[in-house]
């Protein structure tokens, strides 16, 4: 994030937020985040909100217990893709496929839920169910880019002894889309938009960024990220706030600190 787009989420903030001091947007490291979304916790109390993102909650029967009360008083996908990575921690694969199952009703394009609901499936022996499912995510995953998991679905229908789809090479439609520089293959949409005109911050988040999404999408987070520091009332001096708008960026924008690691190490070699 440059020092112009900081200004203008303070300038668009809507509650006071204190100056932004330089920091290092994104660190490189393997973290394990606690999945949210903007929609979901703009609804519960500051408390509540700073504690789930700032993983505080000890036990697998409180995280359960707030993404819960998440998915009843804002129901998107995120909420329940959450809540079943919950059920998924504690070992409740029942609740945990049938969470995944409406995080794909309310956001069919979200890929990583077909995986883990696929490998839930058959770990309560239903590969009947799990086959067809993980096939259509394949083409989901695919169509949109999500290298990752359509990896790691392929995999298991191959463990199940299915065909892998046939499917346009993902790496060939992004290079159709992009073929003119104007343009980039949008991982979110999964549609082509404009790309943007600079890697958005330094390191390799910012190059992941400028690389897979476009200019309505980043735009549409710009909008996201001020209500975020809004809502939970952030102070960027402080670590632990910059931590939680990171986590938050990422979760939105569906990538994994694994994905940006791998693509930085894959540029590099090429």
């Amino acid at each position: 994030m440059n020092a112009n787009e900081r200004e203008s989420i303070i300038q668009t903030a809507s509650c006071p937020v204190l100056p932004l001091t330089p920091f290092a947007f994104i660190r490189v490291h393997m973290r394990l985040f606690m999945p949210g979304s903007v929609q979901t916790v703009a609804r519960l109390g500051l408390a509540d909100k700073l504690s789930i993102l700032s993983g505080m909650s000890t036990t697998a029967e409180e995280r359960i217990a707030q993404w819960e009360q998440m998915a009843r008083e804002a129901p998107d996908d995120m909420a329940y893709f959450s809540l079943a990575n919950a059920y998924k921690d504690a070992d409740r694969p029942e609740d945990a496929q049938g969470a995944f199952a409406k995080a794909i009703e309310l956001n069919p394009g979200m890929s990583r839920a077909y995986q883990l609901r696929g490998q839930v499936l058959i770990q309560l022996g239903k590969e009947a169910e799990a086959g067809p499912l993980l096939t259509e995510g394949y083409t989901v995953a695919a169509e949109r880019g999500d290298v990752m998991p359509q990896k790691a679905i392929g995999s298991l229908l191959e463990k199940l002894g299915l065909p892998i789809p046939q499917v346009q090479d993902a790496a060939e439609r992004k290079k159709e889309v992009e073929a003119s520089g104007d343009t980039v293959l949008d991982r979110r949409t999964g549609k082509p938009q404009n790309r943007l005109a600079d890697p958005p911050m330094r390191g390799p988040v910012g190059q992941f960024i400028y690389d897979h999404f476009g200019q309505e999408t980043w735009s549409e987070w710009i909008g996201q990220g001020t209500k975020v520091i809004n809502e939970l009332r952030l102070d960027f001096s402080n670590d632990q706030h910059q931590d939680t708008y990171e986590q938050y960026m990422l979760e939105w924008l569906q990538v994994t600190m694994d994905e940006v690691a791998e693509y930085a190490k894959q540029t590099e070699q090429a």
